[in-house]
């Protein structure tokens, strides 16, 4: 059954990211985006690593792929504009992909699997310790750097694509907090004093 499980959710990983690349609707390139996350959380679960399965449940598909799946669904994207665009740099992203391909066959051509690497992985460090608290003291104790440095890339990303999406458009009134802050009440405010039984 567990081998079953394994070729199924490989399957199932294999299927959806390619469907994903490969389907004209945005709204179906999300759905199967979701059943790629979905299966990857059950190869974690047959790993022995339940938190990490939960971690990517909760964490993409819960958010990060509803996001993805509202924004599409919400936004009026012209798709043939971006197809358009797209076939313009097709040779540009025909030749990158040339060249990453190049970079992978250099790396895993001359890749050597070591002799002592299965014994490694089948060895039990700590018996007694869980696989979440193991986790935990991997990431705050040895790599912790490493988790520092990597939020911070993810900190100047959302920046960066916040900054490249921000659009001044002149037809929306916006509010200027500093304008607020430095008007003159004097300038800003006209008292009136109406007589009695006259109005404004």
């Amino acid at each position: 059954m567990t081998v079953f499980s394994f070729y199924l959710f490989s399957i199932c990983v294999i299927t959806g990211g390619l469907f994903t690349v490969i389907s004209r609707n945005p709204v179906h390139s999300v759905l199967w985006l979701i059943l790629s996350f979905l299966s990857a959380a059950g190869l974690f679960v047959l790993l022995g690593a339940e938190f990490v399965a939960m971690l990517l449940i909760i964490v993409y598909v819960g958010a990060v792929a509803v996001l993805f799946l509202f924004v599409v669904m919400m936004l009026d994207v012209d798709f043939a504009e971006l197809k358009a665009e797209m076939a313009r740099y097709m040779p540009l992203a025909l030749l990158i992909a040339l060249v990453i391909l190049m970079q992978f066959v250099m790396a895993f051509g001359v890749w050597e699997t070591n002799a002592a690497a299965e014994g490694l992985r089948a060895q039990v460090v700590d018996t007694d310790r869980h696989n979440t608290e193991a986790l935990g003291l991997i990431l705050y104790d040895d790599y912790f750097l490493l988790f520092q440095l990597s939020g911070l890339i993810l900190l100047v990303a959302m920046i960066g694509a916040i900054v490249l999406t921000l659009r001044h458009r002149e037809d929306v009134k916006r509010q200027s907090p500093v304008a607020q802050m430095m008007r003159n009440p004097a300038v800003a405010m006209e008292l009136k004093d109406p007589k009695p039984g006259q109005g404004l």
